[in-house]
């Protein structure tokens, strides 16, 4: 293994896990969505795993097409560059059709009072809400559909640094170390974003949210619009 591989691989795990950290739309939508739709570990484990393994398998696909067919690194970069826009838009819109559908669902789930009178004289009251008898049906129905969304939204989204800065140099060396080099980071991304996910879900468990509960899904909306919000704004 020649020296400027060996500075590849190390060069591989170390921006796999700085682009990672410093990127909160990696692991901030799982965070969110673990919370809100009441995740377990396990679940939340393997949609994390699942969309890290499809948000660095498209660009490693990417880059060795690229890189077999003598495609041209600056006609690449413009191709990930697009898919960011993509997957930008997808995270905003997303977020904010959810931050809407959360806000609908925390008012329509407010206890209310009713008051019947009785034909012989008085009255009586008790409380109402509408979110139990209608809501439960329909979320039980949709449950997965938030996990398919950010699985495709993940799907799109580029990482950026791989193919410039990792996969086109190690061409030089040979296919195996394109390979090889594309392997640590891929480790060492999903690795960061499983490790974040479930270490915050784990910690926010001892967060006592009990006046915000009601609001769970809004704020997880919020959360993940913001996020998309940064990546437009290229923070």
């Amino acid at each position: 293994m020649s020296p400027e591989l060996c500075a590849l691989l190390v060069a591989a795990a170390g921006i796999g896990l700085v682009h990672t950290l410093i990127g909160p739309d990696h692991y901030v939508p799982f965070i969110a969505m673990a919370k809100a739709r009441g995740w377990s570990h396990v679940k939340t484990l393997w949609i994390t795993l699942v969309c890290g393994v499809g948000h660095v398998a498209s660009s490693v696909v990417l880059g060795s097409i690229g890189i077999a067919a003598g495609i041209s690194l600056k006609w690449l970069e413009l191709t990930e560059s697009v898919r960011g826009d993509i997957a930008a838009w997808l995270l905003t819109s997303f977020g904010l059709v959810y931050l809407v559908w959360g806000l609908r669902r925390a008012f329509r789930g407010k206890t209310h009072v009713h008051r019947h009178a009785h034909p012989l004289g008085g009255e009586h009251e008790h409380q109402h809400s509408h979110q139990a008898g209608h809501a439960h049906p329909h979320e039980k129905a949709n449950k997965n559909i938030a996990a398919w969304v950010l699985f495709t939204i993940f799907l799109f989204g580029p990482c950026e640094p791989l193919i410039p800065i990792l996969m086109y140099p190690a061409a030089a060396e040979s296919f195996w170390a394109v390979a090889l080099v594309a392997g640590v980071f891929s480790v060492a991304s999903i690795g960061t974003m499983v490790g974040v996910v479930l270490a915050s879900t784990f910690g926010l468990r001892f967060v006592p949210m009990q006046r915000i509960q009601r609001y769970g899904h809004a704020i997880g909306g919020a959360l993940i619009f913001l996020c998309g919000v940064a990546i437009h704004l290229g923070l």
